[in-house]
């Protein structure tokens, strides 16, 4: 986990990761401390074999014209970029054109290879490692999507709470959720804790807490049977648990 924190947690950064699977590295989402999170871990930008983006909200997508603009000039690379199909006009025209148009470059194309994927539609990644964008509900009037991995692991990016959808991954397909939690009513736009634990205890045990506000000591111990997830740490995911693994910017 490159950052754990919400929009405007201080203590922690933005809530961004890294999935690594068999020699693949997926940078999800790039937000405005995900520079500064990789060089803290020791993660080099050439190391990342592709990223993938959400939403358009800065801390998902506002590292990202540093990372194009590193990736051009200082590696001499056109990263690829997997975007949600109805996503990529509002990434560049909404986002990123102010910063990175100039010149002969004035499309997204221009800085990454771009794939684009569509909801309901499983694209393979890698070797091993498919993904299946599901359209969540976050803010009125703006496309955001969570991430459904190799049909077993389900990260949420900033959703409303939907405990019909998240009961059914666990119970169903057997995930594990990495799931956004807000600590105070109301839910307007993220699930907030108290949503959070109306859900079965089956299914909350199955249930990880990111993108939570700096006070998270104050609610150790009141997540039910669900935990909490830490910046910079390395986590293996493997027939429904989530383990600690080796530190950070290890092979």
């Amino acid at each position: 986990m490159l950052g754990t924190g919400n929009a405007f947690a201080k203590k922690y950064f933005n809530n961004n990761a890294l999935l690594f699977r068999n020699g693949f590295t997926l940078l999800i989402d790039c937000g405005i401390t995900a520079p500064l999170s990789l060089y803290r871990i020791g993660m080099p930008l050439d190391a990342i074999s592709a990223v993938i983006v959400t939403h358009i909200h800065a801390d998902h997508i506002g590292g990202l014209e540093e990372f194009a603009y590193r990736m051009k000039f200082q590696y001499r690379k056109r990263p690829v970029l997997y975007v949600p199909d109805e996503l990529a006009e509002p990434l560049w025209e909404h986002s990123l054109r102010g910063g990175l148009e100039q010149g002969h470059w004035r499309k997204l194309d221009d800085y990454f290879e771009v794939r684009r994927i569509r909801e309901g539609v499983p694209a393979d990644l890698h070797d091993g490692l498919a993904v299946e964008i599901i359209r969540t509900e976050h803010v009125p009037g703006k496309l955001s999507y969570s991430l459904l991995f190799n049909n077993s692991f389900f990260y949420t990016s900033d959703m409303k709470f939907n405990p019909g959808l998240v009961t059914d991954l666990v119970r169903n397909r057997g995930c594990v959720v990495f799931h956004d939690c807000q600590f105070t009513p109301p839910g307007e736009v993220h699930a907030t804790l108290d949503e959070l634990l109306t859900l079965p205890e089956d299914v909350q045990s199955m249930v990880y807490l990111m993108h939570y506000a700096d006070n998270r000591e104050f609610y150790e111990g009141r997540t039910g049977r669900m935990k909490f997830i830490d910046q910079h740490v390395r986590y293996v995911i493997a027939d429904g648990k989530v383990v600690p693994a080796a530190a950070p910017g290890s092979p």
